[in-house]
């Protein structure tokens, strides 16, 4: 069976894309979904589509539109995340409550997310039903993930499994999701199907950790964004909640100093943060548990019923992962 690279997979997304783009009245509302699509990004989530569905069939066509329907639900949440959030940028550009408004913006993101059901939907109807019931559990757990996180914005305090929680609902979900559903239209296995949904969960587990670890301990160079994001908008990710449970009484009135405002001077907050860090040996910590939850999922990979040969570009893809830099 011939088994396409990761950036053969990315290029048949980004064709799709192209050949799926509709100039649809009224031009208002679909402009900007694709421009939100056109928008770039890792195209994580459908090559992850693809990626399933080849592990059991060679004919990978069956799974691109709703690859891109994977996406496009993911842009949908960004979309509305960026409202939430008054971001001004995304992928360096401008969000587009900001480009447009946010009431053009609401209702892009709705139609985005109904197109997302559409193309998802575009399956042979013996594997429809299954794909639609992990799509809408799935969908409905990012949801539940934003929610806690707009949570741990009103409470002082998060504690480490609530953000591992978190998380998990708001983003490993989604990557494992989307692997189950390409396994289920490949022609995989209940059985299977849900090994690879595991895989996919505790590689997403790892994926989101490395982004926090990153945002302090990336190099600018490479991470494509200055560091130190998370400390300067105050975010309670799982460095600053391990760093309390550490910390001695003079770092932790240090740190509840600098996270309890916005204001100061934003170099001197990430320098003494990510120093404390540094200390506690939060780095190591963080590292550790990605390494732990990439060393799940590859456990999981290793139970499929298939060929070691075709878990090899899922295995190179999670090392990639939880190895990068940016």
């Amino acid at each position: 069976m011939k088994i396409l690279t990761l950036s053969q997979l990315h290029e048949l997304i980004e064709k799709e894309i192209v050949d799926q783009k509709k100039t649809l009245e009224p031009r208002e509302l679909y402009e900007p979904i694709w421009y939100t699509l056109e928008n770039g990004g890792k195209r994580l989530r459908p090559i992850l589509v693809l990626m399933g569905c080849q592990l059991f069939n060679e004919n990978i066509e069956l799974a691109l539109k709703p690859a891109l329907g994977i996406e496009m639900f993911h842009n949908f949440t960004l979309l509305h995340d960026d409202i939430m959030d008054k971001a001004f940028l995304r992928r360096n550009q401008p969000t587009v409550h900001i480009k447009w408004d946010v009431n053009r913006a609401i209702l892009s993101g709705d139609a985005l997310a109904i197109q997302s059901n559409v193309y998802i939907s575009s399956t042979t109807k013996e594997v429809l039903p299954k794909v639609l019931s992990v799509f809408n559990k799935t969908a409905l757990e990012v949801c539940e993930g934003q929610q806690y996180d707009l949570n741990f914005e009103m409470v002082d305090e998060v504690g480490e499994d609530e953000y591992l929680k978190m998380i998990s609902l708001k983003t490993a979900v989604l990557l494992a999701g989307s692997l189950k559903i390409g396994a289920l239209i490949g022609g995989a296995s209940d059985q299977d199907a849900e090994k690879l949904y595991s895989f996919g969960y505790d590689m997403g587990m790892a994926f989101q950790l490395q982004d926090d670890y990153l945002d302090s301990f990336g190099d600018p160079k490479v991470f494509g964004k200055k560091i130190g994001g998370d400390i300067l908008a105050n975010k309670k990710t799982l460095l600053l909640i391990k760093a309390k449970q550490l910390a001695d009484e003079g770092e932790l009135k240090k740190l509840n100093k600098w996270f309890s405002s916005k204001k100061g001077n934003p170099a001197k907050k990430i320098k003494e943060v990510i120093g404390i860090f540094i200390k506690l040996e939060i780095d190591k910590y963080i590292r550790g548990l990605v390494h732990s939850y990439s060393k799940l999922a590859l456990a999981s990979l290793g139970e499929l019923d298939i060929e070691d040969n075709l878990k090899e570009e899922l295995t190179q893809f999670t090392n990639s992962l939880i190895n990068r830099v940016s």
